[in-house]
């Protein structure tokens, strides 16, 4: 059963409420579905009501002592506690419903003359009365790889989306979307940063650690970190994917940090021949609905093969963590050059550009002329720079690392796309263009908050896998609110200076005996291009199939089938290709062919007079 939560503000009743949904206890027109009793609630008095969904490390007197916070509507003040949750907020006829910064509990709505419907599941909303997909809308999502480009339209024509750091507010007056965080953080210094980080991740991995058997994965330097945090508090079951096709050292590292921190029971997870990308989507019916196009389905092989280990070593379905979003908050791409050169910061963008050649074995003049035109304009600039490109015919494919760095890069789906829905889809960005209000000032505080929006609703997907078939929990701290606000405070160039391998971490822990000092001192990183690789040469007739005539992108204008196939022929004998815009174009298939599938969201009531 999919997890999703929904609620109804109207003058008058509805005639429905989510299939298996059960009522919010002081809001009476909220229903989660699928949410477990402990990870649902809620707290009351008088007019002021406040309900918490999903893993908050509030306990209920913090939660009681909230409602005068909730009366004075100060909303974001409700968003700093641990974890990561939905908050359901009722300050007199005011009803507010806040995500999370990274997409893991989304918003979506719809108003009509009777009220407005909002939901963490935007195919709920479509379901009410059958809303078909918004072509544009998933033509940007596989354009671009950006959710807020198209700041409130979702994949759906007449439901809303609410982007990150906003809110949405209803009230007599109607629904309207608020912006609750800073575009961008007052910038901290990164030792002066590292004590809260170091405390909002212990505090993140802590509130999710209650009776449950824990297991963590143990393979890079943000795996490991959790881990060992883990391990503080009790036993631990750690896990590496190992595969002899990798050639990487996270076994050597797993082994040598499971012998140094107590409490850490280590497993080695083998690789198999079937262990590979795009194993298994011959036959759709053994993945999860998700409410979007969500990339783990590529990888679900993999990720079974590590929870049944995890299975197998713990006595029941229990809390997982991953180090998901890890690079995200701890490091930054070469892409900050542009706004030190925006910044006239010339002489240290020289210097970090000298590190990043070295490293890429290339020269700084090439990596500062990849940074030169996104620092000399803006994200309105860019987007319509962006669309000019869209009505131009479509580019030969080479890497994205040897293209330009823009604000929001045109990706190589965007080639696959019919000349027409490109057209509409240029359209559609000049106006955004036009339409576009607080927009940061820095290309690397835009890039990381999108980079987390489309990591967190991923991980959701990823989460529905190890529901649906373990009843695991999937614990992504990286991506917990606090842990975002303590990371993104510190400049990109400082996350990310080339001279060292993720400095805040290295800042956050050294010395505090939470982690070895041979984990700190780890340069390098895993990485699964050879399964790519093998699962595109494995499975390449089910891609050419999934992605040929019968496909429901191609039919709506999003891919042509030659360009795919000649994509997947040089994968599959081992050229370089588009792997990421092929990630996405498979994912997005495989959603719009589960959406018939989907179980039914709702379920007819009597009409009652209610309202919010």
């Amino acid at each position: 059963m999919m997890r999703w939560s929904a609620g109804w503000y109207g003058n008058t009743g509805n005639d429905r409420r989510p299939a298996r949904g059960q009522t919010v206890p002081g809001l009476e027109s909220t229903w989660t579905t699928g949410w477990p009793k402990a990870r649902v609630r809620a707290v009351g008095q008088g007019p002021a009501a406040l309900a918490v969904i999903g893993e908050c490390g509030a306990d209920d007197h913090q939660l009681e002592s909230a409602l005068p916070v909730v009366r004075a509507r100060k909303w974001r003040a409700l968003t700093r506690w641990p974890g990561s949750y939905l908050l359901v907020a009722r300050s007199g006829e005011t009803l507010a419903v806040i995500g999370d910064l990274a997409g893991q509990h989304p918003v979506y709505y719809r108003t009509d003359a009777a009220g407005t419907w909002w939901s963490t599941a935007a195919s709920a909303l479509a379901a009410l009365d059958g809303a078909p997909v918004d072509v544009t809308a998933l033509a940007a999502h596989l354009a671009f790889s950006q959710p807020d480009v198209l700041a409130t339209r979702s994949l759906f024509r007449a439901v809303r989306r609410v982007p990150g750091g906003h809110l949405l507010r209803i009230g007599p007056d109607g629904a309207r979307v608020e912006q609750y965080e800073p575009t961008a953080y007052p910038p901290v210094a990164l030792r002066q940063a590292a004590p809260t980080v170091r405390a909002a991740l212990a505090e993140a991995v802590a509130t999710r650690i209650d009776e449950r058997p824990v297991s963590a994965d143990l393979a890079g330097l943000d795996s490991t970190t959790l881990a060992c945090l883990a391990a503080q508090r009790g036993p631990v079951t750690a896990v590496t994917y190992a595969d002899e096709r990798l050639r990487d050292d996270d076994l050597a590292f797993a082994h040598r940090t499971a012998a140094t921190v107590p409490r850490l029971a280590h497993h080695t997870v083998p690789g198999a021949p079937g262990t590979v990308y795009y194993a298994g989507l011959d036959d759709l019916g053994h993945l999860p609905v998700t409410d979007g196009p969500n990339v783990y389905v590529v990888t679900a092989a993999i990720k079974r093969t590590v929870l049944d280990t995890v299975a197998d070593h713990v006595p029941g379905p229990g809390v997982h963590f991953t180090g998901a979003a890890g690079d995200a908050v701890l490091s930054a791409p070469s892409s900050y050059l542009a706004d030190l050169l925006r910044e006239r910061q010339h002489r240290r963008a020289l210097s970090h550009a000298i590190v990043h050649a070295r490293l890429r074995h290339t020269s700084a003049f090439t990596v500062l002329a990849r940074v030169k035109a996104a620092a000399r304009t803006d994200l309105a600039g860019s987007w319509m720079r962006t669309a000019a490109e869209l009505r131009r015919p479509a580019r030969d494919w080479i890497p994205q690392a040897q293209r330009p760095i823009a604000w929001t890069p045109l990706l190589a789906s965007a080639d696959w796309m019919a000349p027409d829905v490109r057209r509409r889809l240029a359209t559609t960005l000049d106006q955004a263009a036009e339409e576009l209000t607080d927009a940061p000032a820095r290309l690397a505080d835009w890039s990381d908050r999108q980079d987390l929006v489309r990591l967190g609703a991923n991980t959701a997907g990823w989460r529905a896998l190890t529901l649906a078939e373990y009843g695991i929990e999937l614990a992504a701290p990286y991506l917990d609110n606090e842990v975002i606000r303590a990371c993104l405070a510190v400049p990109a160039d400082r996350r990310g200076a080339p001279g060292q391998y993720k400095p805040l971490l290295d800042a956050a822990f050294a010395g505090t005996g939470v982690l070895p000092e041979f984990v700190l001192a780890r340069t390098t990183k895993g990485g699964f291009n050879a399964l790519a690789y093998a699962g595109l040469r494995d499975h390449a007739r089910v891609l050419k199939d999934l992605l040929g005539p019968s496909s429901r992108l191609a039919a709506l204008g999003l891919v042509t089938e030659q360009p795919v196939a000649e994509t997947v022929e040089r994968a599959a004998s081992g050229q370089p290709t588009a792997q990421g815009a092929l990630h996405l174009v498979v994912a997005a298939e495989v959603w719009l062919r589960q959406l018939a599938a989907a179980p039914a969201w709702w379920e007819e009531v009597e009409a009652d007079v209610a309202a919010a």
